[in-house]
């Protein structure tokens, strides 16, 4: 976060050249902003703001949170998601009092996302948007910043785990009921199949995401 103060300013050569000095966040006003998706999470121990001489403030404060996000997996395990990060001030109206911007390009913050969090998960990001707009709350507007991440899904673990295993058991299946053995060694081999088959069943369970309105299609087959 970076504002300005234009009550706390002062010379440097009247303070021995000091032009920067850390202060509790306490000390003076600062921007109070909330994160609208925010389910549970754990707050920044750095109570702290850097104050310049012209009067600039900055403030870095990380948080670790936990948000909502409407899961569309019908493409699963091939899926793309959406999901927004909306940081908003409810206590200042935006027209009269608090104005939020964003210093970083898209471009730059999805640069700095892929060199600071890990990129060998399930996830992989795959864009990043921001909106700036106004909500309008009680016959007042607010000022909020959203942004839109895209995700992607990496396939690969569900493709050797479950896709593959699947598609062999009904080739295999295929092979056994076509074949020239005997009734009673194909309803051995059917059986099973079928115990396969169940078992994969349970694994696809267990797997899936259930927070969506439409069932994934390796679901339904």
């Amino acid at each position: 976060q970076e504002w300005k103060n234009t009550f706390a300013t002062w010379d440097p050569e009247d303070f021995c050249n000091i032009s920067k000095v850390i202060l509790p966040m306490d000390t003076y006003w600062s921007p109070p902003i909330f994160i609208l998706e925010r389910v549970n999470g754990q707050n920044s121990d750095l109570e702290y703001m850097a104050v310049m001489h012209n009067g600039s403030f900055n403030s870095t404060q990380p948080f670790q949170v936990t948000l909502t996000c409407s899961l569309m997996i019908f493409k699963f395990p091939f899926d793309t998601q959406m999901c927004n990060l909306s940081i908003a001030s409810f206590l200042y109206p935006a027209v009269t009092d608090l104005v939020m911007k964003t210093r970083r390009t898209p471009a730059e913050m999805m640069k700095d996302s892929q060199s600071y969090f890990l990129t060998d998960g399930e996830w992989k990001f795959t864009n990043l948007s921001i909106i700036e707009y106004a909500e309008e709350l009680d016959d007042q507007e607010f000022s909020v910043v959203t942004y839109v991440i895209s995700m992607e899904r990496r396939p690969t673990l569900y493709i050797l785990n479950l896709i593959l295993p699947t598609c062999a058991l009904y080739l295999l299946d295929m092979a056994v009921l076509f074949g020239p053995s005997s009734l009673e060694e194909k309803i051995g081999f059917q059986i099973a199949i079928i115990l396969g088959s169940s078992m994969l069943a349970v694994i696809l369970n267990n797997i899936l995401p259930t927070s969506s309105n439409k069932p994934p299609v390796i679901g339904t087959h």
